[in-house]
């Protein structure tokens, strides 16, 4: 890959960092997890509005999960950030490389076939996306890492670290099962939301069928979720991509996302029952996903819970003639995904203010924070978001109360306090000088007086 796409590269997601803690600057978004009548079977489920970044509803997200082929995520964003020209880059397909396989019982997408010739750089990552192909992974993997997998995977976990993922640990860039191999629901969702910046993800996760380059088999998708033709019952409609795992330790993994009246949902689902020849028919996490967009779909909306028009509370001002105090307002409209049936009374607003402030106070000075829970019925308080608190109007300082303030301030300080004591210490120690030396003075001359008799 060329030094200037590897730059743009690394710029992009620098920006995509900056982003978050733009955004975290202004408005930090909580985590909630609305409660609801969908009964799920995947031991760890983390589904996110991404419109907004906020979760609406979470199951043991941050458990260490094994990914299975939900790891080839993270494989995607490590080939594409590396290799220059997607559709003209030509890979050749080494049998030394797809023979690591051989016992695995891994899912294949027939690169074996092309063995001693080249395919595209495109006709892998969707050869390892669409049908799940462990050989397309390790054929990327090999390339990218200049002979080495392990360099791959130690890209991978550097690329981990980068996007904040604090629990997980790759191992291979295929997803096959490792003790050492894992992550979590959260980190999954940083790695996914990611990946969704790069060039042909979600046109190649969303894909169902596809040929490769002189191929007459086409490559089948694995998630039942999108694909309208083979998925029966598990169809969704408004599911979109994007990778689906499986494996006897890892159970059955998905991540996926649904899009409908103007909102869009990822639901990450990781750790569903799966044992090979005993329920290899039971898809747990889509059924898990496809009820759980239902459900956010009809029964949450974004709502705007704090407005920088409202004040939330009253704060004193200091140094300021004829002005004791000034309304705070947010420093943003603070609009969150709720309950479609929710009161104002479900919502509490807590504030994080100084005691006061001293003058000049300006429109844009960030005094404190207000953050905002949804109460349920129970009284329990969830996080929604915090966002800063303003001045709702410019406050100028007054000069005579400001030097009255400061004279003040000097009068009752530490130092001040010790410099007097000190002056009248040496003050006392000069008087008694002066009584002693008057004395010795009078004696003297009354000394001299009787002589001179």
């Amino acid at each position: 890959m060329n030094k200037i796409n590897r730059n743009f590269l690394k710029i992009l997601s620098l920006l995509f960092a900056l982003c978050i803690l733009l955004m975290s600057s202004v408005v930090s978004v909580g985590a909630v997890s609305y409660s609801n009548d969908v009964s799920t079977v995947s031991d760890s489920i983390l589904l996110v509005n991404m419109d907004t970044g906020q979760e609406v509803f979470s199951k043991d997200a941050d458990s260490k999960r094994y990914p299975a082929s939900t790891t080839k995520i993270m494989t995607y964003i490590i080939a594409v950030e590396n290799i220059e020209d997607l559709d003209n880059t030509q890979i050749p397909i080494k049998q030394s490389v797809l023979d690591i396989l051989d016992g695995t019982g891994s899912s294949l997408a027939g690169v074996e076939s092309h063995v001693g010739e080249s395919m595209s750089a495109i006709d892998l990552l969707y050869s390892m996306m669409v049908p799940s192909g462990n050989d397309a992974a390790v054929v990327l993997a090999d390339y990218v890492g200049n002979g080495s997998i392990d360099a791959f995977v130690e890209m991978m976990n550097e690329k981990a670290q980068e996007l904040g993922c604090e629990n997980t640990n790759f191992v291979n860039p295929d997803g096959l099962h490792d003790d050492d191999h894992y992550t979590t629901a959260r980190d999954l969702y940083k790695i996914t939301t990611y990946a969704l910046t790069l060039p042909r993800f979600s046109e190649i996760t969303d894909t169902t069928t596809y040929y490769c380059e002189d191929d007459d088999t086409p490559l089948i998708t694995t998630n039942y979720l999108i694909d309208a033709s083979r998925g029966g019952n598990l169809y969704y409609t408004y599911a979109k991509g994007i990778k689906t795992g499986t494996t006897n330790e890892a159970g059955r993994c998905l991540v996926t996302t649904a899009t409908a009246d103007g909102y869009s949902y990822m639901a990450i689902l990781l750790h569903a029952p799966y044992e090979e020849g005993v329920n290899e028919d039971e898809y747990g996490t889509m059924t898990d996903a496809a009820d759980l967009f239902r459900w956010a779909l009809t029964s949450l909306e974004l709502n705007t819970v704090a407005s920088e028009e409202t004040p939330v509370c009253e704060e004193t001002v200091n140094l300021a003639w004829g002005k004791d105090s000034v309304l705070l307002v947010p420093e943003t409209d603070l609009s969150v995904i709720v309950p479609t049936d929710y009161e104002d009374s479900d919502i509490v607003i807590e504030t994080d203010i100084p005691d006061s402030v001293d003058a000049p106070v300006d429109t844009d000075t960030v005094i404190g924070t207000a953050t905002v829970y949804y109460q349920d019925d129970d009284g329990t308080k969830q996080e929604l978001a915090t966002v800063n608190l303003i001045s709702s109007e410019k406050i100028e300082r007054s000069g005579f109360l400001y030097v009255i303030s400061v004279v003040s301030t000097v009068l009752q300080s530490y130092w001040f306090i010790i410099l007097i004591g000190a002056i009248i210490i040496i003050l006392l120690i000069y008087f008694i000088i002066s009584r002693i030396s008057k004395a010795r003075r009078k004696k003297n001359r009354k000394v001299k007086h009787y002589r001179n008799l």
